[in-house]
């Protein structure tokens, strides 16, 4: 069986086409790979993301249809227990 990955997305507004952040939803989220971390922000805050650009293991996906973004992480425990410290909200 595959080990899940970790993946850190923050999902926000943009405007003229750049994150805004005049509000952010994080999220840590197992999933298989990056596009399975998407799928399942998808289940929960609508579907239709594209991928506008990927750089290692960070990239970019717009909501088609609205002004929001998410930027997507790949993350190690070590980050995910700090991230727990700082925000302990964050679900899985």
């Amino acid at each position: 069986m595959k080990t899940k990955n970790l993946y850190f997305i923050e999902v926000t507004d943009t405007y003229g086409g750049e994150a805004n952040y005049s509000w952010v939803l994080r999220y840590i989220i197992h999933a298989n790979s990056e596009r399975g971390a998407i799928c399942k922000l998808a289940r929960h805050d609508g579907a239709g993301w594209k991928k506008e650009y990927e750089a290692g293991d960070f990239s970019r996906d717009n909501l088609s249809g609205a002004c929001v973004c998410c930027f997507v992480e790949w993350i190690d425990d070590a980050r995910r227990r700090n991230a727990r410290a700082l925000f302990p909200h964050y679900g899985d």
